[in-house]
């Protein structure tokens, strides 16, 4: 691979010992799932592709060094050499494309979601039901061993090093803040004595393993929590792990409990960079040379230069984007980096499914942890395939059947591709979607797929066809709302595609992900503090750990007026966005919330007239009120649009129907990618 003159920094080699890594990209530590099964052949596959693709480490999700550190019963754990052993699939694949490999040691302490969690002290944690024990001396000590043994397992499973987590408020956190450690003995109290486990951790398994195994000590180097770490601790453990024994620090952003976004679309690229600069001026300062990596939402291969250009990383790493295209560092040195399927960070298919104990994948690429069940050949016969409709599942299917040789032909009604998406890029904090659609038209052109827009195709057009795809899309659906034909009445697509003037005052009806998504366009003014980093640290209340503890600033968010008043409601009783992302549904309500949207379950859309909405409460239909407002906004779902569908089977022809048009759903277009390129592969 030879280095592209565009990216100089981030294709420069880094020599750790011995050990001479090929470029600066790190691929972060990301649990997937596939780490706790006993069969470790896909999780070779899966970092076979990255190590194939030109990463330079390759950070494992985590390992448990024993059954008390698990982050749930039979979660992933290196504790005996028989496991060790399994592990050699996963290491041999690595090195036998030229790549490096870190085994990630996770003890999640009071985060454990099981009964045997320990911690330091007995205190609960807001996301685990289980109280943790307190963990003796001796209890300690066996905790320290349980990392050197798993590092000690690690080398002889043929891993290049391994990764101690110390960030995201698992154990060794826990055991740094006050907040989360009470104790009184040799390993509480004042932060001499709270930062002694890393330490010991880090320096008695340097110690072990020899000075040619790669060490990476994640350090939380903000934790956006009450009682979260000054910055002049930070900077002394940052100093200390680093004489203990360290190769490279890698940067921590925020507990898992912390109610600050940190990795989701809405947050800014690269926005915690200037964290580890700090650092790293606090390195230079006093002549440490320990590599620092630089982490959260880096995406494209620009901002990994830029952020190693100007000093503020040695490293940058990049766990999603690995996700969404295994091949990102290849492209980059080719100097094709508009070929590169860019994360847009939804979480829908990668966090969003291991919090619900499901296997990660990858809403723009569905062959992410897939690699050995989703497998693209050339096909045995050429065909002539027609695909009706050109949003994200029409799209895939068209790219990928044209990749395996057929002949491709998309339909397309409107004057442009990307279906819904073209309403979600509009929505602040979504911008990133520009970038799944700049992919799609790149696909597009690249796979020489015949694109024919503003033409409704009809069943007689789709005669010469051996495969016909119909992926037509969604309707709005309607909600028979007394008075509806209002005009003050608009429709979801009025606002986010047709740009349809919306007054001071409005009822939007519907709060599932549609809802949440007009409801954020109406209240933004038109500025989105994605594109703003100063903004978003104002808006959410981070400031400078030197300044406030933990970096949460002593005045809290401090959001812009909204631009309207907006209320949202639903039919369904309870939380308004129950439904919303996993990982990402709190952070679209307290963004609501911030901006003052009224938000109202359990309702009854009794009629739509000059005054307002007026609704009532309940299945009894009490207690009626007028919502008064300008515009009533409807977002009620959707109904597939599958009329060609239903037409070509009546005439008895074989179609295969995708997407929103087989099954609707709120502009999901994780499933209908899935499923286009699921059939795709079988064609």
């Amino acid at each position: 691979m030879s280095p592209n003159a565009s990216y100089p920094r981030l294709l420069e080699p880094l020599q750790l010992g011995t050990k001479r890594l090929r470029n600066r990209v790190l691929m972060g530590s990301m649990h997937t799932g596939l780490e706790d099964s006993r069969d470790l052949q896909p999780l070779a596959a899966y970092f076979r592709e990255r190590a194939r693709g030109g990463v330079g480490l390759i950070v494992t999700g985590g390992f448990a060094p024993n059954i008390a550190g698990w982050a749930k019963p039979f979660a992933g754990m290196l504790a005996s050499r028989s496991a060790a052993r399994r592990h050699g699939v996963v290491t041999r694949a690595v090195h036998e494309e030229g790549g490096h490999i870190a085994l990630q040691i996770l003890h999640t302490g009071r985060y454990a979601y099981h009964p045997l969690a320990v911690a330091p002290t007995r205190l609960k944690s807001p996301i685990s039901p289980f109280t943790p024990f307190e963990l003796s001396a001796r209890g300690v000590e066996r905790q320290i061993r349980a990392f050197i043994r798993c590092a000690l397992l690690a080398q002889e499973a043929g891993y290049d090093g391994v990764e101690i987590m110390g960030s995201e408020g698992y154990l060794i956190n826990q055991f740094i803040s006050a907040a989360t450690n009470q104790r009184t003995d040799d390993w509480g109290g004042d932060y001499s004595h709270r930062m002694r486990l890393p330490v010991e951790i880090v320096q008695r398994t340097r110690e072990a393993v020899g000075p040619d195994f790669i060490l990476v000590y994640r350090l939380s180097m903000i934790d956006l929590v009450p009682g979260g770490s000054r910055w002049d601790e930070v900077v002394t453990l940052g100093k200390a792990v680093a004489a203990a024994g360290a190769s490279i620090i890698n940067t921590g952003i925020g507990w898992h409990e912390a109610r600050i976004p940190t990795i989701a679309t809405s947050v800014p690229r690269a926005a915690f960079a200037w964290v580890t600069r700090k650092l790293k001026q606090e390195f230079e300062a006093a002549g440490i040379s320990t590599p620092l990596v630089a982490s959260n939402r880096i995406n494209t291969p620009e901002v990994a230069e830029q952020i190693l250009v100007e000093g503020s990383a040695d490293m940058v790493s990049m766990a999603r984007p690995l996700l969404a295209d295994a091949e990102f560092v290849n492209k980059a040195a080719q100097g094709r980096a508009q070929d590169i399927n860019t994360c847009i960070a939804c979480n829908q298919a990668c966090l969003d499914h291991v919090f619900r104990n499901e296997r990660a994948s990858c809403l723009v690429n569905p062959r992410a942890c897939r690699e050995t069940e989703i497998v693209m050949r050339p096909a045995a016969q050429r065909k002539r395939v027609a695909v009706v409709g050109a949003g994200p599942a029409g799209i895939t299917a068209a790219t990928w059947a044209a990749e395996r040789g057929h002949d491709v032909h998309l339909f397309e009604s409107s004057a442009e591709i990307g279906g819904q998406l073209n309403m979600a890029r509009r929505v602040p904090g979504k911008e990133e979607f520009d970038e799944m659609l700049r992919y799609l038209q790149r696909r597009l052109d690249t796979t020489g797929v015949q694109v024919h827009l503003n033409q409704k195709a009809t069943a007689e057009d789709l005669l010469p066809f051996d495969e016909i795809i119909v992926a037509t899309g969604v309707l709005p659906r309607d909600p028979r709302i007394p008075g509806q034909d209002h005009p003050k009445v608009l429709s979801y697509i009025d606002v986010l595609r047709n740009g349809v003037t919306v007054g001071p005052r409005v009822a939007v009806v519907g709060a599932g992900g549609i809802g949440f998504d007009v409801a954020e366009f109406l209240v933004s003014a038109g500025h989105s503090t994605t594109l703003d980093a100063q903004a978003w640290r104002r808006e959410w209340g981070v400031t400078d750990p030197a300044e406030a503890p933990g970096g949460l600033a002593p005045q809290g968010p401090q959001p812009d007026a909204p631009e309207r008043d907006v209320v949202l409601l639903q039919r369904r009783a309870g939380k308004p966005g129950a439904g919303l992302g996993k990982t990402t549904g709190w952070i679209h309500r307290t963004a609501l919330k911030m901006k003052r949207v009224q938000m109202i379950g359990g309702v009854n859309y009794e009629r739509i007239a000059d005054q307002g909405l007026l609704i009532s409460h309940g299945p009894r239909r009490e207690d009626l009120q007028w919502i008064e407002c300008d515009h009533v906004v409807l977002c009620t779902g959707q109904v597939p649009l599958r009329a060609l569908a239903d037409e070509l089977s009546a005439q008895g022809r074989q179609v295969h129907v995708i997407g929103g048009a087989r099954e609707a759903g709120e502009l999901d277009a994780k499933r209908a990618i899935d499923e286009a390129a699921r059939l795709a592969c079988t064609l």
